[in-house]
């Protein structure tokens, strides 16, 4: 940009001042002095007590940057650059006020900017920062207390390992309270204090337990918290990735472009891959197949914080959401570890005693069906599974209630083989008779795949038949006799 005729390169003047923290009353004289006599007045935003009276007088406010610009440091940028056409335009021996809330050297990277910028000569008229209530409400003194100031969007990098106490300024939304509250691996056992709209009229002073800072407070941009210990380090490498996703998807042409579907093929690609790895670790396993197990580990956990990431783009759930939800799901389904302790026979759930693996499976099975009002068994098992995979699954799902492969009693000329292998008990056998399905398959110019999805399909329509002529009669086809669930399995397969 050139600067304007008659104003030489670094002579044009802009005074920053500040507003104050709360209404136009906390301003100093010198401010106003400042704002009266410029030739221009801009404020950053109009969105703030002080600025709002500035703006009906007809200063110019920037939040337009704010609309258009994709991030925060675009819309500095062109706010310092709005700024600066302004001041190359005032007549010689005029000046721009260029007005921001609170203290212009508190969090405010639009005037570092200004401040090095060489086309105009940046004073500044300090104003009183929204940390001076704070301690006033607080009653602490920050010196002898040793209190840090930290940006709530940089809790985790700024203060990893940092037990406190903490200002967290920032704190301008739900979601940022949200990011917040993953950021520490551990809650802490004293609530914080959330301070809102410090030096207004519904200026309100809080004590908030730390698993309800997103649940009741509303913040917004006059909101800031503190936080008088912290029990754990800070998680930063979670926060550090969510992050980085947050900005890859802001930045990078590719990450802004993926949906939900666009990525699934990716999930799976990672998942696979994460399996071969797991394949490679045994009971001793070598350094380079540990750091493999760690790296895939790592590419699925990234998918996840993508997913999450363009969820709450679109206002449906964020990465705190996904955690919160599994974290109440696993406490809810294992009742025996969370609910009424341990017992001496066994680890108990509710009054039944749970004693192995097996008992706590059957559990789990339970409590999925209740939380999601399935009515078959079968529900819940997702049919884009690799076939053999979802086949298998099937299988135990029947053979839970009886109806297992062993149980129907059902000859088929494709069983002799399999019953070989079962006498056996030889699992490399079954390994070479699918390799031998496979091969046979390619002979008759069929997809195995695709034969076995369609046959396993066939299976499951058969099962739900049977499971719903059993529930017709008033009961389960748990709870039938061996030969009753054979008759209701033969009647199913010829409906």
């Amino acid at each position: 940009m050139r600067p304007a005729a008659g104003s030489p390169e670094g002579s044009a003047a802009v005074v920053v001042v500040g507003l104050g923290p709360a209404g136009p009353g906390l301003m100093t004289v010198e401010a106003r002095e400042a704002i009266a006599s410029a030739s221009t007045v801009l404020v950053r935003t109009g969105r703030h007590p002080a600025a709002e009276p500035l703006v009906v007088a007809g200063a110019r406010p920037l939040d337009a940057h704010y609309e258009r610009a994709e991030t925060f440091a675009q819309a500095y940028a062109g706010i310092v650059e709005e700024v600066v056409a302004t001041a190359l335009r005032c007549e010689p021996g005029g000046h721009v006020a260029y007005c921001v809330p609170g203290s212009p050297y508190v969090l405010e990277s639009s005037v570092v900017a200004l401040r090095r910028d060489p086309r105009v000569t940046a004073r500044v008229v300090p104003g009183m920062s929204f940390l001076d209530l704070a301690w006033a409400r607080l009653g602490v003194d920050p010196v002898t207390e040793h209190v840090r100031l930290v940006d709530a969007g940089e809790l985790a990098t700024a203060a990893a390992g940092d037990h406190g106490p903490l200002l967290v300024a920032q704190l301008w939304s739900s979601a940022v309270c949200s990011d917040v509250k993953l950021a520490v691996e551990t809650a802490p056992d004293e609530p914080v204090v959330v301070l809102h709209h410090l030096g207004l009229a519904d200026e309100r002073v809080e004590t908030v337990a730390w698993d309800d800072l997103d649940r009741v407070v509303a913040p917004d941009h006059l909101t800031c918290m503190y936080v008088p210990s912290l029990a754990e380090p800070v998680g930063a490498e979670l926060v550090r990735l969510a992050e980085l996703v947050r900005v890859l998807r802001e930045r990078c042409p590719w990450d802004r472009e993926q949906t939900h579907a666009s990525l699934a093929r990716h999930l799976l690609e990672e998942t696979y891959e994460l399996l071969e790895a797991i394949e490679e670790v045994d009971d001793e396993p070598l350094p380079g197949a540990v750091e493999h197990l760690e790296e895939e580990l790592g590419d699925v956990l990234c998918q996840v914080y993508m997913h999450s990431t363009i969820a709450s783009g679109e206002g449906l759930f964020n990465l705190a959401d996904v955690a919160r939800s599994v974290h109440d799901k696993l406490v809810h389904r294992h009742p025996h570890v969370f609910g009424d302790g341990l017992a001496d026979a066994g680890t108990r759930a509710g009054t039944q005693v749970v004693r192995t693996a097996a008992q706590v499976l059957d559990r789990w099975e339970q409590a999925k069906k209740e939380e999601k009002g399935r009515v078959s068994l079968m529900d819940g098992i997702p049919a884009s599974l690799p076939a053999l995979l979802l086949a298998t699954k099937l299988e135990r799902k029947a053979s839970a209630v009886g109806l297992g492969w062993d149980d129907t009693g059902v000859p088929h000329r494709s069983t002799r083989a399999a019953l070989d292998v079962l006498q056996s008990g030889d699992a490399s056998a079954l390994g070479e008779l699918l390799l031998a399905v496979a091969r046979a398959g390619a002979h008759l110019g069929a997809d195995p795949e695709q034969e076995l999805r369609r046959a396993a399909q066939a299976m499951r329509a058969r099962f739900a038949t049977a499971e719903a002529e059993a529930a017709a009669a008033g009961g389960t086809l748990a709870g039938l006799d061996r030969a009753a669930r054979q008759e209701l399995w033969m009647r199913a397969g010829s409906a």
